[in-house]
């Protein structure tokens, strides 16, 4: 009777250890939400695909314990009003301050090609989803992280204001109303990160103190060659936290040849890119959070 005792001791102490193992970022999970939102094709705002990629974000959020709560508003835009909806889930933490996790959601509306946004929504959004995931699986979190997936992130046309970042707009003019702006801490934005080319330059608007952390993670991680110390300014939703005093930082490879064409597809993408940026993120979330319970 030895034998199975000690079989089952090893077992219980196996299972305690795994049990106590900090859950870690998985490219293969991230891949298959960015392999979903490209089945589902085009995903501009007010389309059915956007409906049916908000319902999949929704679920697998649900999947791990967390409630969406939608944020609709009908947006005015040059060709016409437009249901837009934000999604909102909550991770609680120790303090009600909040740090925002963000990705837009949509793809651009292209009439004359189909355009499925596989690094260019698809991406930031899968990487988001499988965040969630680690960060749900935290013992304890110093802050309350809010996962915010934007709607409207991109003109119906060309790009000039204010046909661009409606969620964003949308959000922070809420928050500003609410009088929840107050609680907002920082904002970190994921954008176009499924580049097979991993190349992140530092935006040059985003705030330097969240900017260096990052890519100080990068470095010590061994991931210099895909976080690039150079700079670029980009107007992203990211913007629109900034000019409301928030810590904001982008996040977005725009080296990206696919951009905006129909070449946007799965082969220009992959699961290593993803899992560069997922463990950076992850490995950076914790010294953000030190830096801000310093100040």
């Amino acid at each position: 009777m030895m034998r199975p005792l000690i079989l089952a001791l090893a077992w219980l102490a196996s299972a305690a250890a795994s049990a106590r193992a900090p859950e870690v970022f998985d490219s293969t999970r991230a891949w298959e939400h960015l392999r979903q939102q490209v089945a589902i094709g085009p995903r501009p705002a007010g389309s059915a695909g956007n409906l049916k990629n908000r319902a999949y974000i929704t679920r697998t959020l649900a999947a791990i314990g967390l409630k969406t709560v939608e944020q609709s508003w009908e947006a005015t835009t040059p060709i016409g009003p437009i249901k837009m909806v934000n999604l909102i889930a909550t991770i609680p933490g120790q303090r009600p301050d909040r740090i925002i996790l963000a990705s837009h959601f949509d793809t651009k509306l292209f009439r004359e090609f189909r355009f499925v946004g596989a690094s260019d929504g698809a991406s930031s959004t899968a990487t988001l989803l499988e965040m969630a995931r680690v960060i749900k699986a935290r013992r304890q979190l110093p802050f309350t992280i809010e996962l915010l997936f934007l709607d409207g992130e991109e003109a119906t046309g060309e790009w000039h204001d204010p046909d661009h970042t409606y969620g964003s707009r949308h959000y922070v003019a809420v928050a500003r109303q609410t009088g929840t702006l107050k609680s907002l801490q920082a904002m970190i934005l994921l954008d176009m990160v499924g580049d097979r080319q991993l190349n992140i330059r530092r935006e040059a608007t985003s705030t330097p103190w969240l900017t260096d952390i990052i890519w100080n993670t990068a470095r010590r991680l061994g991931h210099q060659a895909s976080f690039i110390n150079e700079s670029m300014a980009v107007e992203d939703d990211h913007m629109h936290f900034l000019k409301a005093g928030i810590p904001s930082v982008d996040i977005i490879d725009l080296d990206y040849p696919a951009w905006h064409t129909a070449q946007d597809t799965l082969e220009a993408v992959s699961a290593r890119s993803l899992q560069t940026v997922g463990d950076v993120m992850m490995a950076a979330l914790p010294d953000i959070e030190a830096r801000l319970l310093k100040h």
